[in-house]
């Protein structure tokens, strides 16, 4: 796509070809009856552009003027005025990957909207890693995706059962499948999510093999890098995002690699990963319990008895706590900040004052 023009390309009827886009009622009801404009859907997002395509046509569109200030991620359905053409408006998403930005700046970040499925990608070596696979578990359910676990290079291990084993105790009925991303006949076991109008995305860190899964499951070549020997990390392949057509007819979301995703606005999606601890906490003597030292605690209960990982439970508070902070405004923050700095001088006056009276 070049250009702010439309590109004519052939296809079927208006709403065949809008569906297997991933149209659905939900995008129509928003639109009305506006016949000034036509939707589309987001393909791949840029610094100053995106790429767009509807029925019938393609258009790589500025971002400038009044559409300079919309927040868009790829996946997004957006209406283009058939006069420009322009972005006219953002619709509406049924879910968003999101992440908190680097820094204490508050802001949140848009990954990817509108995704049906996501194949969480890890990899049978040592960057299979439980604490990762529940954070981006929450992330899944926070975008109100359907997640399904992909643990790669299982070629190269004498045995994956172990992997799989821990990945499916991180939840009753989560699927996980095991698989040389290289073997067709493998990811094959993926290719019911991938059917006309579904859109799956992947999530995982550099290395797991994301581009290999993403060449099998589209059948393109994208280049792929080496994992390094020393720590059989990899390095990123993929530096933008967009969206790949799968010859199931669906369409496929790459991300770039993240080993940091800050969670954001998840708190109902943790109560949901971490619903063991949750149900547990609804049978302890106080309702603000904290599972540390109160008496009557189910939870520590269970912890006492082995039925549940002590490190789980330290798992989830450390969630907890990072995404109360990421939810914090700026000056809310600042606020925190200084009445923690107040308390510390306090602290300090106190200690000075009883160190100067005990020498008198």
């Amino acid at each position: 796509m070049s250009g702010s023009v439309y590109q004519k390309r052939s296809g079927s009827s208006e709403m065949n070809e809008l569906e297997s886009l991933g149209w659905r009622s939900f995008f129509a009801a928003q639109v009305g009856a506006d016949t000034a404009c036509v939707p589309a859907r987001v393909m791949a997002v840029h610094r100053q552009r995106v790429d767009v395509a509807g029925e019938g046509f393609e258009a790589r569109l500025a971002l400038s003027g009044k559409s300079a200030a919309f927040r868009l991620t790829v996946g997004d359905w957006v209406l283009v005025d058939r006069d420009g053409p322009r972005l006219d408006r953002v619709l509406e998403h049924f879910g968003a990957f999101k992440r908190g930005a680097a820094g204490n700046s508050g802001t949140v970040q848009l990954i990817a909207a509108n995704v049906d499925t996501v194949f969480i990608v890890t990899s049978a070596n040592r960057d299979f890693n439980v604490a990762r696979l529940e954070r981006y578990l929450a992330v899944a359910c926070e975008a109100g995706a359907f997640p399904v676990v992909v643990i790669t290079k299982a070629d190269t291990v004498e045995s994956v059962e172990s992997f799989v084993v821990r990945a499916r105790a991180l939840g009753n009925d989560l699927l996980v499948e095991a698989m040389d991303a290289r073997d067709p006949e493998d990811v094959d076991r993926l290719r019911p999510w991938c059917g006309p109008g579904q859109t799956v995305a992947l999530l995982g860190s550099s290395g797991v093999g994301k581009s290999t899964l993403i060449n099998t499951l589209t059948g393109a070549g994208q280049e792929t890098h080496e994992v390094r020997e020393d720590d059989q990390r990899g390095r990123h392949t993929t530096t933008s995002r967009s969206m790949h057509r799968l010859p199931q007819g669906g369409w496929l979301i790459d991300t770039p690699g993240m080993r940091e995703l800050r969670l954001v606005e998840s708190g109902d999606a943790l109560d949901s990963v971490f619903s063991d601890i949750s149900v547990l906490a609804a049978n302890c003597r106080f309702s603000d319990c904290h599972h540390e030292a109160e008496p009557g605690c189910a939870v520590r209960a269970a912890i006492d008895s082995g039925a549940l990982d002590p490190g789980r439970l330290e798992r989830f508070h450390k969630l907890q706590a990072e995404e109360r902070r990421s939810n914090e405004t700026i000056a809310e923050r600042r606020a925190r900040d200084r009445a923690l700095g107040h308390f510390y001088k306090s602290v300090l006056a106190q200690s000075r004052r009883g160190k100067g009276g005990g020498d008198r």
